[in-house]
């Protein structure tokens, strides 16, 4: 059954419970995302919040008993003239201090809704992506003998990148792909839903307009609402992830303890207005307002997610390095996550034309963070149901890995060699303008 965005807000995206046990132990796990300024007024809200309910209980209880004592003067035969009047300052009372509750949990609501989730012990320290902690490096950077090219100029010798008529017809950062990159980039898609088929993921094309409280549940509104495109005549949003509409595939559900995992392999377009970044990697296909993309999304066991979260990793390296492209491990820094992240981790390719290593997937475990918004738990035999844990992480982000295997595979004349294990599903051998 769908429900209204203000009773998905009225689940907490941080647990109470916690927060008023140890209001200190969440301050502290805040602040390393300089986060902790709004828990005060939280902390304060909930209170009012509260008392407003006792007094509104007390005033229930109150009108109760007025009532009995209209149908016991009624009964005696007496004009219960002093009970009505009673009954009616009762009520008066009653609905002016449900009206400021009502005031106050709005006001809770819109604060709860700024906090973001709390960072895993483990995350790295820091505030900025400067700060990031680097767990490994792996494979080799290629040595040229030659002057090497970036995507950009490689994909327009070839003919099989066009930005200029990209944005004659839709504006900057848009692009045409043509010939074999359209080859190379199903042969990504399928090569990728495959294997994660193989690993217990189920393939889902989900939709890629949803409505407001998905993007709520998931934690890009309101802290992302500039990145996204929403739709001026109808109240739906354009996903920047499939993400988005996959964690809403098992909204207000109780799952069985024993279905979990539930794993999910989604491919979408994926579509964000990048707001505030004019003038940064604007060059060629790094940095677009669409782009095609296939990501893991999990359903799992709160016991379990730390586990569930390295081996979402572990899927995206094996991805990297059958692609034959180096990269970099990245621990993200507290101070840099998503909102509804707990612990993040970045894949970062070597680009040639940059110099320089650039994220091109990464993996997110929310913990409960989504789930309490979304009210998806599980039950354990006869057990109260919990919340499960959600987790994410991109397995080809196309454009990215396009430009990672063109720039690290180009060859002298100007061609690009494809992985053979893109070959076997349908792309070119070569990038060569044919």
């Amino acid at each position: 059954m769908r429900r209204s965005l203000r009773a998905i807000r009225e689940l907490s995206t941080l647990d109470l419970k916690l927060i008023r046990s140890d209001p200190e132990g969440v301050k502290a796990a805040l602040k390393r995302r300089d986060a902790d300024g709004r828990l005060d007024l939280v902390l304060k809200l909930d209170s009012k919040r509260r008392e407003l309910l006792q007094v509104a209980e007390d005033l229930r209880a109150e009108q109760n008993r007025a009532s009995e004592e209209i149908g016991l003067a009624k009964r005696e035969g007496r004009e219960p003239d002093k009970e009505i009047t009673a009954m009616k300052q009762v009520a008066e009372r009653l609905k002016s201090e449900q009206s400021k509750l009502s005031e106050v949990e709005t006001e809770l609501e819109r604060e709860l809704a700024q906090i973001p989730n709390l960072p895993d012990s483990t995350a790295a320290q820091g505030l900025t992506e400067e700060e990031n902690e680097e767990v490994r490096t792996v494979g080799e950077r290629p040595e040229f003998d030659f002057e090497p090219k970036d995507h950009l100029e490689l994909g327009t010798k070839l003919g099989i990148i066009d930005v200029e008529r990209a944005a004659n017809t839709s504006g900057s950062r848009f692009t045409y792909l043509l010939g074999g990159l359209v080859n190379l980039e199903l042969a990504l898609i399928q090569y990728s839903i495959d294997k994660l088929s193989a690993k217990g993921f189920k393939p889902v094309i989900p939709p890629a307009l949803v409505r407001e409280q998905a993007m709520f549940a998931t934690g890009f509104l309101p802290t992302d609402e500039n990145q996204i495109y929403r739709t001026a005549d109808d109240d739906l949003y354009l996903v920047g992830t499939s993400e988005v509409p996959i964690a809403s595939l098992h909204m207000d559900e109780v799952m069985d303890e024993e279905s979990l995992p539930i794993r999910y392999a989604g491919f979408s377009p994926c579509f964000r207005r990048e707001a505030g970044a004019a003038g940064k990697d604007t060059r060629g296909i790094f940095r677009v307002h669409q782009f095609d993309k296939v990501e893991m999304f999990s359903f799992c066991h709160p016991e379990k997610s730390e586990a569930e979260h390295e081996f979402l990793l572990s899927i995206e390296e094996e991805i990297l390095s059958e692609l034959e492209i180096p990269y970099r491990v990245v621990n993200v820094a507290a101070g840099d996550l998503g909102a509804s992240a707990a612990k993040k981790y970045d894949c970062e390719a070597w680009m040639p034309g940059q110099g320089r290593y650039r994220e091109v997937t990464s993996t997110s475990n929310t913990t409960d963070y989504q789930a309490r918004r979304l009210s998806c738990r599980f039950r354990s035999g006869k057990d109260k149901p919990r919340m499960v844990h959600t987790l994410n992480g991109t397995a080809v982000a196309v454009g990215r890995t396009i430009i990672a295997i063109m720039e690290n595979q180009q060859q002298p004349d100007g061609s690009v060699r494809v992985p053979e294990v893109l070959q076997n599903f349908g792309a070119p051998k070569a990038l060569d303008g044919a």
